[in-house]
């Protein structure tokens, strides 16, 4: 697999190269592609995508509404769905939508590879909403970067002015955050292979027209400051807690008098906890371990399937790929993979960043790997989280 060039034109963007999108688009305004991908199929048939909205262990919402203006009502359930607890299919306003089909489906994960001139790191996944005639989830505005790619049937959407989620006043009388006031600036019917990018806080508001209809939403990751914090303080502390356990690491007050003043806390046990603490924040290298980890971790409800017991261990020797819902991520000392870490250089290091870049090597590629990497995928396979080709 060659490297994508960004400076080259691409149907999916209407023409535009990748950097260009980036520079004029990319959470800035909107881009409505007629064509975006010709010929696209949806990735799963009407009748797999309810099946799967039945399984455990697959996030699904059905989304149902019943009337119109003051007597609009909306309806909300989350998976497991079986199939007795979703309308029929050909009552209108209603949808389903699932969830991470990347890790379920191989075509839903195909479908994510154009996408590649972003960084691995804020891909999120892709969502598929079926919709009956009319169906749609109500207009309401995302804090992250969506793609929205027609599959099969026609979906009309409605997009208005691009507004602060913070500031968004919503309806409090239903179980979704559906904006109040909606007044949209645009209105397109998208046919089978049309897209539409829409940046964060652009409210918009999709229905199902024409009939059934099935859109895939590509979705970005957009972590919270005090989300990322915390998550990357845990590490930092997990990490404290092992390096810093030893008899060097505890208090020590030789020098402590004799206090009248026994619930004040001594400053010099306060000094001794801020040097602790310290100790963690200023290694970079500390840093940008957990937030490699962090990023690579991959959602509660993802499992892996490591290989039967019975079956003979298949080997990485004929070229291996990432299992789909496997997140790979390097920076320039380390290779994180499902929230472990490992230091790597030279030619292993090279190799497994074009893992992570390209999401498999062929088996020439693997000849290049050191005795002690090629050990590493083969636990790596064992786990589940690689696949031979």
């Amino acid at each position: 697999m060659s490297m994508m060039d960004v400076n080259a034109p691409l149907v999916l963007l209407g023409g535009l190269s990748p950097a260009r999108f980036m520079r004029r688009h990319w959470q800035t305004k909107p881009l409505l592609v007629r064509q975006a991908w010709p010929g696209v199929q949806a990735p799963l048939t009407r009748a797999a995508l309810f099946a799967l909205a039945a399984e455990d262990g697959v996030e699904s919402r059905c989304v149902q509404r019943e009337g119109q203006g003051a007597d609009e009502r909306w309806h909300l359930r989350s998976g497991p769905l079986p199939r007795r607890s979703m309308p029929p299919v050909r009552q209108p306003d209603w949808t389903l939508l699932v969830q991470g089909l990347d890790h379920h489906s191989s075509a839903a994960h195909d479908l994510l590879a154009p996408f590649a001139f972003l960084p691995h790191a804020r891909l999120d996944d892709l969502m598929l909403s079926w919709a009956s005639e009319g169906g749609g989830v109500g207009p309401h505005l995302d804090s992250y970067d969506v793609f929205l790619l027609q599959v099969q049937g026609q979906r009309r959407w409605q997009v208005g002015a691009a507004r602060n989620t913070k500031d968004a006043a919503w309806r409090d009388d239903v179980p979704l955050k559906i904006l109040r006031n909606f007044q949209p600036r645009h209105d397109w019917v998208l046919n089978p292979g049309d897209m539409l990018y829409l940046p964060p806080g652009w409210a918009h508001d999709g229905t199902a027209v024409g009939g059934e209809c099935m859109t895939a939403s590509i979705g970005l990751r957009a972590p919270a400051a005090s989300t990322l914090a915390s998550e990357v303080l845990q590490r930092l502390a997990d990490v404290a807690a092992d390096s810093l356990s030893d008899q060097r690491g505890l208090y020590s007050d030789r020098r402590q008098p004799a206090t009248e003043s026994p619930g004040r806390i001594p400053p010099a046990l306060l000094a001794f906890a801020q040097a602790a603490v310290a100790r963690c924040l200023t290694d970079p290298q500390a840093i940008e371990r957990a937030l490699g980890e962090v990023l690579s971790e991959p959602k509660p409800q993802v499992w892996f399937s490591p290989p039967p017991a019975n079956e003979p261990m298949a080997s990485i020797a004929a070229g291996i790929r990432l299992a789909a819902a496997t997140r790979m991520l390097y920076d320039q000392r380390h290779v994180y993979i499902n929230g472990d870490s490992l230091r790597a250089s030279g030619r292993d290091a090279r190799l497994l960043h074009r893992l992570s870049d390209q999401r498999k090597l062929s088996a020439n590629e693997l000849k290049g790997l050191s005795a002690s990497a090629h050990d590493v995928m083969t636990q790596w396979l064992q786990d589940g989280w690689l696949l031979p080709l």
